[in-house]
């Protein structure tokens, strides 16, 4: 098999104002790479052996199936990093209150002090054929302090109050600035839902 069949396909967004993504661009060549598309495109080449096939959704499409998912789904990863930047994925149980998810673990695992402390955290849900990437600001509250809508939430989802575990637990509140959702490189275009904190859809 040769090099050229063995390739990947090449994935060009271009985006203004940035930041850019170029994956595999090089492989284009100094022609090709002359005639990419300019700002605002996006174009997906394929290559030998690989073929998609399937229309891209619209973004008001992701974005309907985006809440349906934040209403439906029992879990999300939540990966968080502490001040030296080393990393911590975990799945936890969270509700959706319309505008922030909220969470719950204890104060003293590397979790909740990297919410605590750090105050960023990514949330994705668990199908990788169906991503959803939520980049978001963490507020803590200590359990006494905890928002009764928020315990309710978590309470009438799953059966449980964090309070009546342990002392140490702290509800964490979510709010989400930048929302990524597709399904394959066919959607690269159009996944940005959220920005800034502000729907785009």
């Amino acid at each position: 098999m040769d090099a050229s069949s063995m390739a990947t396909p090449v994935v060009d967004v271009l985006r203004g104002p940035g930041p850019w993504i170029s994956v595999s661009a090089r492989r284009l060549g100094p022609a090709a790479w002359a005639q990419r598309p300019r700002r605002g495109a996006c174009v997906i080449t394929s290559v030998p052996d690989m073929e998609i096939t399937d229309t891209p959704r619209t973004p008001a499409e992701r974005k309907r199936r985006l809440l349906e998912r934040l209403e439906r789904e029992r879990d999300v990863w939540v990966a968080t990093a502490d001040g030296a930047g080393v990393p911590c994925l975990v799945a936890l149980w969270f509700a959706w209150d319309g505008r922030a998810l909220w969470v719950s673990t204890r104060l003293t695992n590397p979790t909740g002090r990297d919410l605590r402390q750090v105050g960023r955290a990514r949330v994705a849900f668990g199908d990788t054929r169906d991503l959803v990437l939520v980049d978001g600001e963490v507020d803590a509250f200590p359990a006494p302090e905890a928002p009764e809508a928020a315990v309710a939430g978590l309470r009438a989802k799953y059966g449980w109050d964090p309070r009546g575990d342990s002392a140490s637990y702290a509800f964490y509140r979510i709010r989400p600035r930048t929302v990524q959702a597709y399904r394959g490189e066919h959607e690269m275009c159009g996944r940005f839902l959220m920005r800034d904190g502000v729907w785009v859809v």
